[in-house]
């Protein structure tokens, strides 16, 4: 009885001293807020150079509207180390945020709504990489009272992943290559978000489709539905590393330029590959090539350079071209993309983006290239979007 009575006076003292506190605003608990607004990074982005010369940081912002009404993001600032290195107003906002199973952008959640805004942080000159990132997110609550429907939240707190960037060799050779859907704001490719096998991944975070001009500026000279019409069809596809071969597909059918294959299985997406493990937790994948060509098998070793087959236009593909990308693990959709550095390539024109490039290809017209000159020869870093580049030779 002693003991009880003890508890309970105990008990009725600090529920005492709680209220208190409360009332006296002296309580040191973090005070109790509503947010409507969940932020989360699910995956830390690795810090890589892009041909630009810069640093680059890759990642998603997950949010997720947690009230019962319409929400609209205004602005974010991405701080590093607690500082601000990036601001996105309500247009690029609009432009990059991305309801899950979507690939339209929004600039509206609604109600219990969980979209991905895909952030590419350029770290600004002069400024170290951060050691770690967060978000201050202004927004619009439909559902809040009147007076109290602007406000920001902070969120999505993550720490960089130093991790050593894999630098890789030429997937091909020869010139008037394009770095077509590549990094950072390729919407094909970086935003393409898939939920496989109970979660939602970014396999092609990092990919590139490569495709390739003839002398005279075009992507194919003769009929569009043809292989042979195109300048890249056929051209060497080479390993990018010394490694070992884990995994081949071969024997599909090539496709009919022009159009998109209709009822194509999950598992043939990719046509004719080779997915290369280079060690470390790091696999290389070479997708669509053509039936017959592919010269390895798994399990094989090879070397730098080494061809292994020949570009074509199997599986999921409107045009022959080389998809190339490095992930995190074996398989080519549930694993995440990992950026990776090519050793050495030349910069020698820039087409004026994904639009003019996607009409000249339909059209058959050459693609309006800005010369480099002279080229730029760019060491360890990797090719962004739209580049015409020239790889060695050999």
């Amino acid at each position: 009885m002693r003991i009880r009575a003890c508890a309970s006076v105990t008990s009725f003292v600090l529920t005492l001293a709680f209220i208190v506190a409360v009332a006296s605003g002296t309580w040191a608990g973090a005070p109790e807020n509503m947010s409507p607004l969940l932020l989360v990074v699910h995956d830390a982005p690795v810090p890589f150079i892009g041909s630009d010369g810069r640093t680059h940081l890759v990642y998603e912002l997950w949010m997720t509207n947690s009230s019962s009404g319409d929400l609209s993001v205004e602005k974010v600032d991405v701080l590093g180390d607690g500082a601000v290195l990036q601001s996105l107003d309500t247009a690029t906002i609009a432009a990059r945020l991305q309801p899950i199973g979507q690939r339209q952008s929004v600039r509206t959640l609604h109600k219990s709504t969980q979209a991905l805004l895909f952030l590419n942080l350029v770290v600004p000159p002069g400024i170290k990489t951060p050691k770690a990132l967060s978000h201050r997110v202004t927004i619009h609550v439909g559902a809040a009272p009147a007076g109290h429907q602007d406000m920001s939240e902070d969120g999505g707190a993550i720490n960089v992943d130093n991790q050593t960037v894999v630098v890789v060799g030429s997937p091909l050779r020869g010139e008037r290559y394009i770095s077509a859907d590549s990094c950072c704001d390729a919407t094909r490719h970086t935003r393409a978000a898939l939920a496989v096998n109970g979660r939602v991944w970014v396999a092609q975070r990092f990919a590139v489709d490569w495709e390739q001009l003839d002398a005279s500026g075009r992507i194919y000279a003769g009929p569009r539905e043809k292989l042979q019409s195109y300048a890249i069809f056929g051209q060497s596809v080479l390993a990018v590393a010394d490694a070992t071969v884990a995994s081949v597909i071969d024997g599909l059918p090539e496709q009919t330029p022009g159009q998109y294959p209709t009822n194509l299985p999950l598992d043939q997406a990719d046509g004719n590959s080779v997915i290369l493990d280079l060690g470390n937790g790091r696999f290389a994948m070479f997708a669509h090539m053509q039936p017959g060509s592919i010269r390895v098998k798994a399990g094989d070793r090879v070397t730098l350079g080494q061809v292994i087959g020949l570009v074509g236009d199997s599986g999921n593909s409107v045009a022959p071209h080389l998809h190339f990308q490095v992930m995190q693990g074996p398989t080519p959709l549930s694993s995440n993309g990992l950026p990776y550095e090519i050793d050495s390539f030349e910069i020698t024109g820039k087409t004026p983006g994904t639009e003019a490039f996607d009409e000249a290809e339909s059209k058959g017209t050459p693609v309006a290239v800005t010369p480099v000159s002279p080229p730029q020869k760019v060491t360890g870093a990797m090719p962004l979007d739209q580049l015409v580049i020239a790889f060695p030779a050999n």
